[in-house]
């Protein structure tokens, strides 16, 4: 059973806010509060959605009126002048970021480690230290060569959003990745559709390419919201991010690209399929065999 579908948005590529109206266009078919509960993860947001329609029953009703409309709209259905305003907006709140989603704001990587002092040590020291350091630590990092970390950036300038799949018992909830600068912001789909343009980053991973020309090497580590991921669920989705995006298979990456260019032309169900012969989720399904051959 696959918990939400893919959104439907025209043009160029657009960031997170802009997604908004096309993601919700193309869920589950229904109406208003009877769609939001046959959703496989609505139980997870059950807690905020009550809160809001005990809260602010105008606001719940409003979205879902919202939600409705933007529902009847063709795939595609796009306003520019409308995106080109929630793009501005979307790169400045990330930009003024608080600690009231649980981020860190303007995390660099001086306040993780002392960068003049670990120049002097080689990359393959460095790795080391990185990967020593948070092996303590219940997050996600890594230590990217600087070749393929170069792939990924040049790709996100072109595509800086997609569609990434995470197994789950019921079958697969679906996030939204958007890049704002080197830090790399996921939030699932139902999320957006229950706060709409409020829906905080769930899953940040932050990129450091401070020592990328002199060491060939980036490193990353993340932050989550660990009320919806844990540790090897937001490891699923940074793998997911070097399969697509620094793939060597033209095939792949295609996904991307028609995700941010042709979004009508994109097919949910081939995420889900390169994702299981990768077998990057098998260990979120330890009963099942990836298709792999």
């Amino acid at each position: 059973a696959v918990g939400c579908l893919c959104p439907g948005c025209s043009g160029s590529a657009v960031p997170l806010r802009a997604l908004m109206l096309g993601v919700i266009s193309t869920l589950v078919t229904g109406s208003g509060e009877e769609v939001l509960e046959e959703n496989p993860f609505y139980g997870k947001y059950r807690h905020k959605i009550q809160e809001l329609r005990r809260s602010s029953p105008d606001v719940f009703e409003s979205r879902m009126e919202k939600r409705n409309e933007v529902k009847k709209q063709p795939v595609g259905y796009s306003k520019q002048s409308e995106f080109v305003r929630r793009m501005e907006e979307k790169a400045e709140g990330l930009s003024t970021r608080t600690s009231k989603e649980g981020f860190t704001r303007d995390k660099t990587l001086d306040s993780i480690l002392n960068v003049e002092m670990v120049k002097e040590k080689s990359a393959e020291e460095i790795k080391q230290i990185w990967n020593q350091y948070f092996s303590a630590k219940d997050t996600v990092y890594a230590v990217i060569p600087a070749e393929k970390f170069d792939l990924i950036w040049k790709r996100a300038q072109k595509c800086p959003s997609f569609l990434y799949a995470l197994p789950r018992k019921e079958g697969y909830e679906f996030f939204v990745g958007q890049w704002s600068g080197t830090e790399l912001h996921f939030t699932s789909l139902i999320n957006i559709q229950t706060q709409g343009e409020a829906a905080p980053s769930q899953l940040v991973l932050y990129h450091y390419p401070e020592l990328q020309e002199e060491k060939g090497i980036v490193l990353m580590t993340a932050e989550m919201d660990s009320k919806f991921l844990v540790v090897h669920e937001a490891q699923c989705l940074a793998n997911q991010v070097q399969l697509f995006y620094a793939t060597d298979c033209s095939e792949t990456y295609e996904l991307v690209e028609t995700f941010n260019h042709r979004s009508s032309e994109f097919k949910y169900m081939s995420v889900i399929a390169k994702l299981e012969h990768s077998g990057l989720g098998k260990a979120l399904r330890p009963n099942q065999v990836s298709d792999k051959s």
